[in-house]
């Protein structure tokens, strides 16, 4: 997977580029995992995590789950609106935020997994990243799937039918099958505590993780920042 840049540099634009993601109608399907101390904390006024909020508390008082393990139970999936109040509840400058920040901070302390000192969005620290609170991505439509009227755009990307038609063989023919994906950095405690300042700054710009034709994805993607109302990037 390559990194590609998402345009956002503040925390509205992250949140208008994750909602662009969700929305896109080339998505066909979507992944994201959150970890019960990141939802535990979200604010009370947050109606779209109700559900999960109260998920996640139960799960915490479990005695029969270790809130400080890798344990799966600890990690629920999200819908695309769940995942953008989530972020939204950390990142978002304001009271609320800060306090959301607080209580997670306390949470991980509780249960031995302190925040490390390492800048946000450090791609090397990931290997090591305990807990994960935010995993999210998306697969995208394979270029066999796209239908000619709906995704005509991204079919005239490739300039020729038969540019088109060389991309789907290369894809249908590789081994193994890989699917297309577009994924959000990996998120741990450093991201949700540290991830945006004061003001609303991202720490490092947004990127998202990519798979499959580069063509096909390149389009996908300069259609995310134009719904995004973000920076081209070419």
């Amino acid at each position: 997977m390559i990194a590609v840049g998402l345009g956002a540099t503040r925390a509205d634009e992250a949140l208008r580029a994750t909602r662009a993601l969700g929305a896109h109608r080339y998505v066909a399907g979507r992944a994201h995992l959150v970890h019960a101390f990141a939802l535990a904390c979200t604010p009370e006024n947050a109606a779209a995590l109700a559900e999960a909020r109260s998920w996640a508390r139960r799960v915490l008082e479990d005695r029969r789950v270790d809130a400080g393990s890798r344990d799966e139970a600890l990690r629920r999936r999200c819908t695309d609106a769940e995942l953008a109040a989530v972020l939204a509840a950390y990142w978002e400058p304001g009271p609320l935020a800060s306090e959301a920040r607080r209580g997670l901070e306390a949470l991980l302390d509780r249960h031995g997994c302190p925040a490390p000192a390492g800048a946000p969005f450090d791609e090397g620290a990931e290997p090591e990243m305990h807990p994960i609170l935010v995993d999210a991505g998306w697969e995208l439509l394979r270029l066999s799937e796209l239908d000619p009227e709906r995704h005509k755009g991204a079919i005239a990307a490739f300039g020729t039918p038969i540019a088109f038609a060389s991309a789907c063989f290369e894809e249908e023919t590789a081994i193994p099958e890989e699917p297309v994906l577009c994924e959000l950095p990996a998120m741990g405690a450093a991201e949700l505590l540290r991830g945006v300042d004061e003001a609303g700054a991202l720490a490092a710009p947004l990127v998202a993780w990519v798979s499959g034709n580069e063509t096909y994805v390149d389009y996908v993607i300069r259609g995310v920042r134009r719904a995004a109302n973000l920076p081209d990037g070419s």
